[in-house]
């Protein structure tokens, strides 16, 4: 039925379809359809397609930020990477959902435009950002988003204002609410010398080379940073660095970078963040909260 579906509409689609490709922990799992609209008219029609069958979806953006638990999904994986068009009018920068957030940092740097220098290397797209006030370097999408066009539970359009997303430390209404979907994201920059921008944006990527395990696959930082506390620290502290589950692995280079050293599962690294969090719990009373997605 599905496949009917797609094939009729010509939507572009895979069925049983790997992602590991899709995920940056590079985890060996399949949905039994991943599909990919062109724009915003195609989302809508799959959903109420897929609502009124009662057939389950999960949004993926670029999986940079999410743990895929299960082998295989009997669901529809939806992304939006083909929902990737940005204008830029004066200072004020618009992104839809599928759009990567480095090229969005690099494009408005090279339009002498300031603001997104902290997303210089975060790998995620614009619609999962936004959900979940992606950051960096003390800076984070909600110092500088202004609303953001968003599909909501009934698959109307609705513009959500800076305050209506309700935003936190790596959490907004948007995370709390899958059922909502970031379809594009307004951003008021600040002009400023292109060199100076790119200048430190180059800092940022060596200090990035220079801390964190990039060669091997990962999803950022697994934990939130405690107030007034780094999650690495208390986590090194527990002399946890390089504690191994079946090729899941705390990095000896960062110990907030949980790597997939050696075709590890889902489960494997979810293992290993339980122990993490049973040992920092133990020794210092910190409940690390996790910044990772667990799809299940």
């Amino acid at each position: 039925m599905i496949k009917d579906f797609f094939k009729q509409n010509n939507y572009e689609f895979i069925e049983d379809a790997p992602l590991v490709n899709h995920n940056t922990y590079h985890i060996k799992s399949k949905a039994e359809f991943l599909v990919f609209p062109k724009n915003i008219e195609e989302v809508i029609a799959i959903l109420k397609f897929l609502k009124e069958n009662n057939i389950e979806y999960i949004f993926l953006g670029n999986g940079s930020n999410v743990i895929l638990a299960n082998n295989y999904y009997d669901k529809v994986f939806i992304k939006l990477d083909k929902l990737n068009h940005i204008n830029i009018d004066n200072n004020i920068v618009t992104a839809e959902a599928g759009v990567s957030l480095i090229k969005l940092a690099l494009d408005t740097a090279l339009k002498n435009l300031s603001g997104l220098e902290f997303a210089c290397a975060i790998p995620g797209l614009v619609g999962a950002s936004v959900a979940m006030n992606a950051g960096a370097y003390n800076a984070s999408i909600s110092d500088v988003l202004i609303s953001a066009k968003v599909l909501n539970d009934k698959l109307e359009i609705e513009t959500f204002t800076n305050k209506d997303l309700e935003y936190e430390y790596r959490d907004s209404f948007l995370k709390k609410h899958k059922e909502y979907i970031c379809l594009e994201a307004t951003f008021k920059l600040e002009n400023k010398d292109c060199e100076e921008i790119l200048n430190l944006m180059s800092s940022r990527q060596e200090r990035r080379l220079d801390t964190q395990p990039l060669s091997y696959p990962s999803a950022g930082s697994v934990f939130r940073n405690p107030p007034n506390l780094y999650a690495g620290e208390l986590i090194e502290k527990c002399n946890l660095k390089q504690t191994n589950i079946n090729g899941a692995e705390v990095s000896e280079k960062h110990a907030n970078f949980i790597i997939n050293k050696d075709g590890a599962s889902g489960n494997d690294i979810i293992k290993l963040i339980e122990l993490v969090k049973k040992e920092v719990k133990n020794k210092y009373g910190v409940d690390l909260i996790l910044e990772q997605e667990i799809i299940k």
